[in-house]
């Protein structure tokens, strides 16, 4: 329960950087052209906003079966036999995810990589959204199919 609670919480708290990234991406243009500075600033903050806020809410739109999908009658009436196939399906990708992409990240993270066209700092989060995303969705996925297996499909 501790880890659907934390995945819970991790969703909640990050569900408004959805609003200060149209902000900051709305701000650009006055600040470029009224003020005529600051505009790189405000793209490079909302594009890592962006990384962070896809990244969880991926899982958190997967958890209330709200994700776009062709067919959302389906996702809404899913037995807990086929959400553990999905689970069986995406576990092994977020993992795979999860190995290839946590060493580039940690690499981005250790030189405090930055943006290259503005050289602004914060480069490096972009970079850790990825194994992010592949440990959220990881979780759900055993989340899933611990859920499955308690209630014997």
């Amino acid at each position: 329960m501790r880890l659907a609670s934390a995945l819970e919480l991790c969703g909640r708290w990050t569900a408004p950087l959805a609003l200060v990234v149209t902000l900051l991406l709305f701000a650009q243009w006055p600040l470029r052209d009224a003020v005529g500075a600051g505009s790189l600033q405000a793209n490079d903050l909302a594009q890592w906003l962006f990384a962070l806020y896809v990244s969880v809410a991926v899982t958190h739109a997967q958890r209330r079966a709200s994700h776009l999908v062709a067919r959302a009658d389906l996702i809404q009436q899913a037995t807990p036999m086929r959400r553990a196939a999905a689970a069986l399906c995406v576990l092994p990708w977020a993992l795979f995810l999860l190995w290839t992409a946590t060493p580039p990240a940690w690499r981005s993270v250790a030189q405090l990589e930055r943006f290259p066209e503005s050289a602004n700092p914060g480069y490096w989060v972009i970079k850790l959204a990825l194994p992010l995303l592949a440990l959220l969705m990881a979780a759900q996925a055993l989340l899933e199919l611990r859920s499955a297996l308690r209630r014997g499909a």
